[in-house]
C-alpha cells in the first residue's frame, strides 16, 4: 500500500489544533507564538516536516506538508504561517554537509528562519564577512538559527558571477544570538508571526555555513522534495494556509447562519434563500480552489518523484495554482465576513481576526498579481 510520506503529521496537527485555538488570543495579544504552542510544534516534529530523513526529519511529500499547514491554519493563521516559513527553510539542510546540518537542526529547538534576499557579503579567508539588515523574517522569534540570502563580493570587492553570468547568491546561516532582532512587525494581520527585521554587524560566516539555495547541483540529498526547491514549496505551503483560514471562516459563517435571526421579526438566516444560495456558491468556490491546488501539487509530485526533474511547466503550474488559490480564499473570507453582518466586527467572534489574517496573506509575495503575467508569458512562449 502506498502511503504519502508524512501523513502522520496531518493526524498530529488535527490533534493539537484545539491547543493552538485556545492560545490564539494570547498569540494575537503578544504578537508571538506562545511557549505552549512552540513546544507542541517541536514535540510533534512539525518544524522537521521537510528536513531530510538522514537528519531525523520526515522528508514529507508536498501533500502531507500542505495538509498539515491547512489543519493548523484552521486554528490560527499566525502559527501556520510561522510553521510554513520555518518548515521550508529547513530544506536548506539538503545543501549543507551533514555535520553542519546536524549542528543547526539537531540542537534543540533546531528552528531556522530567514527573510528576503538583500545586501552583500565579502569573501575573506575561510568564509565571508557581512554587515546588513534584512526584513520579513517570519518565525524568527522561535528560531535558534537565522539565514540570509546575499550577493557575494570577491576579496577585491568585485561582485562574483555564476557560470551563466548571473550574480552569485548564497544563503548564509548563523546563530540567532549573533544577530540583533528589531521589533517592527506591527501589522493588520498575521500579528503573531513576529515577522521582524534582523541585523548583523561585521559578522564572520565560516565557509561551511554558506551554501546555494535551490541549485540542484549543490544538493547533497537524493530526495525528490529538494528538487522542488524552497520557492515552490513556499508557494504551495502558504496557499494551503490560505485554504485553512478560508475553511475556518466559512465554517464560522455557516454555524452562525444556523442559529442567527437577522432581526426580531425575521426568520432564521438558515431559512433565507439568499443566504442558502450564497453559502452553496461559496462552498463550491472553496472546494474548487482546494481541488485545483492539490491536483496541481500531486500531478507535479508524481512526475518529480518519477523523473527527478522539476520541469518549467510544473513550476509555472504550481505558481499559478498557488496564487489563484490565495486570491480565491480571500474572496471566500470576504463573503463569509460580510454574511456575518455586525457580528463579524467584534473581536470575541471568529471573523475579524481571520479577515485581517487573510488580507495580510493576500498582500504577501506569494499572492502578487505579477505571477499571472509570468505564467501568461510562459504559456505564450510555449511551442
Amino acid at each position: 500500500m502506498n502511503v504519502t510520506p508524512g501523513f502522520g503529521l496531518v493526524e498530529r496537527a488535527r490533534a493539537i489544533a484545539p491547543l493552538i485555538a485556545g492560545e490564539a488570543d494570547e498569540i494575537e495579544r503578544t504578537r508571538r507564538l506562545t511557549p505552549a504552542v512552540v513546544s507542541a510544534l517541536v514535540e510533534n516534529g512539525f518544524y522537521r516536516a521537510l528536513l531530510p530523513q538522514s537528519l531525523g526529519g520526515t522528508e514529507a511529500a508536498p501533500e502531507a506538508f500542505m495538509l498539515m499547514l491547512e489543519e493548523i491554519a484552521k486554528a490560527d493563521a499566525s502559527t501556520a504561517w510561522c510553521l510554513g516559513q520555518c518548515g521550508v527553510c529547513a530544506m536548506i539542510a539538503a545543501s549543507l554537509d551533514h555535520d553542519t546540518a546536524h549542528e543547526i537542526f539537531n540542537t534543540p529547538p533546531g528552528i531556522l528562519a530567514w527573510g528576503a534576499i538583500a545586501h552583500e557579503a565579502r569573501a575573506v579567508e575561510g568564509g565571508y564577512r557581512v554587515s546588513a539588515r534584512w526584513d520579513f523574517a517570519s518565525g524568527s522569534r522561535q528560531a535558534s538559527w537565522l539565514g540570509a540570502h546575499v550577493r557575494i563580493l570577491g576579496a577585491d570587492g568585485v561582485p562574483r558571477k555564476n557560470a551563466d553570468g548571473s550574480p552569485e547568491v548564497r544563503t548564509i546561516l548563523f546563530p540567532v544570538a549573533s544577530a540583533i532582532l528589531h521589533d517592527v512587525w506591527q501589522a493588520i494581520g498575521l500579528a503573531g508571526t513576529g515577522t521582524d527585521s534582523y541585523e548583523v554587524r561585521d559578522l564572520f560566516i565560516p565557509e561551511r555555513f554558506a551554501t546555494f539555495r535551490d541549485v540542484p547541483q549543490a544538493l547533497r540529498e537524493p530526495g525528490p522534495i529538494y528538487r522542488l526547491g524552497t520557492a515552490s514549496a513556499f508557494s504551495l505551503g502558504f496557499a494551503a494556509v490560505s485554504l485553512g483560514v478560508a475553511r475556518a471562516t466559512l465554517d464560522a459563517a455557516i454555524a452562525l447562519a444556523r442559529g442567527k435571526h437577522q432581526s426580531l421579526a425575521a426568520s432564521a438566516m438558515r431559512d433565507n434563500q439568499a443566504v442558502q444560495g450564497l453559502i452553496g456558491r461559496t462552498e463550491g468556490d472553496l472546494r474548487a480552489a482546494r481541488a485545483y491546488l492539490y491536483a496541481t501539487a500531486n500531478a507535479m509530485w508524481r512526475d518529480l518523484a518519477a523523473t527527478g526533474e522539476f520541469s518549467a511547466t510544473h513550476r509555472a503550474a504550481v505558481r499559478l495554482a498557488a496564487t489563484w488559490t490565495i486570491h480565491q480564499a480571500a474572496k471566500v473570507v470576504d463573503t463569509a465576513y460580510h454574511m456575518a453582518g455586525a457580528t463579524a466586527v467584534f473581536r470575541s467572534n471568529p471573523f475579524e481576526r481571520r479577515f485581517r489574517d487573510m488580507h495580510a496573506i493576500a498582500q504577501q509575495l506569494q499572492a502578487r498579481d505579477t505571477h499571472y503575467e509570468d505564467v501568461g508569458k510562459a504559456i505564450l512562449s510555449a511551442v
